[in-house]
């Protein structure tokens, strides 16, 4: 997985003010299907925390795993601060999600907000959904989100200026932070576009530091999608356009994805 979340250590400090993570609906969304899951729930791509805590404190016995060490060491600081009762309900692992073994099975797997996008060539995401088969019980489920791609976005020229996607915010040391993004390259053959998200970290004495995260993005089309779950032992049951479960459209902005393992 090359999101290249490690680049900067600032980088999973920064993430968790980001309004367009922080804000985003999708918390209840996958806290419902971790309760409704009846056993515990496998989360890869957990970051820090963002959607394995809520779970957890709904009552959920849930297990997080993250390549990133940066991410999961803001998981970890966060952890401390809970109930040892919800603590107890959380199992964090550092891994790459494309080869993992847990010796254990799990009732659902879940992808939150697109780490199956920062898996680019074909090799990797058959062995990523070959370790998640492996991981879950017969008939388990998985359940992951992918951006619809726009066609005309696709299709058009490359800005090269940044592009403000965060205004000026405070964070609570007295630094504010603003953040900036922009497409560098696109792909369309690799189905790939090359991504810069810019931070722009003021401290208090008027210091700017600028953090380039950059790394491709892989887009996925409907048809290819399932053909890919397919190869990999999953049948979707299940296909959304939006986090409030509303069918999948010309229209849509996001698709998400319930498949279920077959035996």
């Amino acid at each position: 997985m090359n999101a290249n979340y490690d680049a900067h250590p600032e980088i999973g400090e920064l993430y968790d003010h980001i309004p367009l993570y922080r804000d985003r609906k999708d918390v209840a969304f996958y806290v419902d299907l971790c309760r409704a899951a009846k056993g515990e729930v496998l989360e890869l791509g957990c970051g820090t925390g963002r959607i394995l805590i809520p779970a957890a404190e709904s009552g959920c016995a849930i297990t997080g795993l993250d390549q990133s060490g940066s991410m999961m060491d803001r998981c970890r600081t966060k952890l401390r601060a809970l109930t040892p009762e919800v603590q107890n309900r959380i199992t964090l692992i550092e891994a790459d999600m494309t080869s993992f073994s847990l010796g254990r099975t799990f009732a659902l797997a879940t992808v939150p907000f697109r780490p199956l996008q920062h898996l680019i060539s074909v090799e990797e995401q058959l062995s990523f959904l070959a370790c998640v088969h492996r991981h879950l019980r017969p008939g388990g489920k998985l359940a992951l989100d992918v951006f619809n791609p726009n066609l005309q976005a696709l299709a058009s020229a490359i800005h090269p200026d940044e592009i403000e996607d965060t205004a000026e915010l405070a964070m609570a040391d007295g630094r504010t932070m603003r953040r900036m993004y922009r497409i560098t390259a696109k792909h369309p053959a690799e189905q790939t576009n090359d991504i810069e998200l810019i931070y722009y970290v003021r401290d208090a004495a008027g210091a700017i530091k600028r953090i380039v995260q950059a790394f491709p993005m892989r887009y996925f089309f409907r048809f290819e999608l399932e053909h890919l779950m397919a190869r990999a032992g999953f049948e979707i049951t299940e296909l959304y356009g939006s986090l409030d479960r509303s069918p999948f459209t010309d229209s849509s902005l996001e698709m998400i994805v319930i498949a279920t393992r077959k035996d």
